[in-house]
């Protein structure tokens, strides 16, 4: 397919897991990419770009376009995690996840968006989480930002509209990234904490990072263009079934 032929894309987060994912497969399909990431790398495919989500964005935003000749696509999925309760977690965690998961999708929005209105095929892909509206344990602050990310991915393509910019969101459960390996490696037993995350999805595995970007690109692809305000689960059916009998 190269329904991403002729447009461009900048993926925030992009250097490893899902963002590199993303990246990968929409350079797949025609599109010239930018990896903003604290940690770009020198990736032979795409543009690497130096970006930390906590700071403004614009200048980098503003050599995406000057180098690939504009943005049509934003790929919100720059993120941490926090594991733990509410009673558990201090301030400092509370503002550092915020900071990153909620204000830095603002941020990378706001300063994309004035390329995105010039696009004709403008669209923002946020990465959200089934932690969302699922209500997982010991998910207090990552839950409260990535439900963030869905209230904000609902009203930012309520006032985009009229623009012509899209705004969608993706909704994975629990995904095979580096992160979850740091996770694992830090369990008393690694294996089984893994047989653990794995079952919470109906399917018994978890979602790879390459089932997420498919997510993405079909949101982000222009034949998805009577689609926005809209957010996909990739969950394995985690937050809609029950296999109870």
């Amino acid at each position: 397919m190269t329904d991403f032929a002729g447009l461009v894309a900048a993926v925030t987060g992009g250097a490893s897991g899902i963002g590199a994912a993303c990246a990968d497969l929409l350079a797949d399909r025609g599109a010239r990419v930018a990896v903003l990431d604290r940690e770009p790398g020198t990736p032979q495919r795409h543009l690497p770009v130096f970006a930390d989500v906590t700071a403004p964005l614009e200048d980098a935003m503003d050599r995406v376009a000057l180098a690939l000749g504009g943005l049509d696509i934003l790929v919100n999925c720059a993120g941490v995690s926090a594991v733990g309760t509410v009673e558990q977690a201090g301030d400092d965690e509370w503002h550092r996840c915020l900071d990153v998961n909620v204000v830095g999708v603002a941020r990378a929005s706001r300063a994309a968006l004035p390329h995105l209105r010039r696009s004709g095929s403008g669209v923002i892909v946020n990465i959200s989480s089934i932690a969302a509206g699922a209500g997982l344990v010991n998910r207090a602050v990552y839950a409260a930002t990535k439900g963030a990310v869905h209230a904000l991915t609902l009203a930012m393509a309520a006032d985009l509209v009229a623009d012509g910019v899209r705004v969608c969101a993706v909704a994975p459960g629990t995904v095979d990234t580096p992160w979850v390996a740091r996770l694992l490696a830090n369990a008393a037993d690694p294996v089984e904490e893994k047989r653990r995350l794995a079952a919470r999805q109906p399917t018994g595995r978890l979602v790879t990072a390459a089932e997420v970007a498919e997510a993405v690109a079909y949101l982000a692809s222009p034949r998805s263009g009577a689609t926005t305000g809209t957010s996909l689960a990739v969950d394995g059916g985690m937050s809609g079934l029950r296999l109870v009998r």
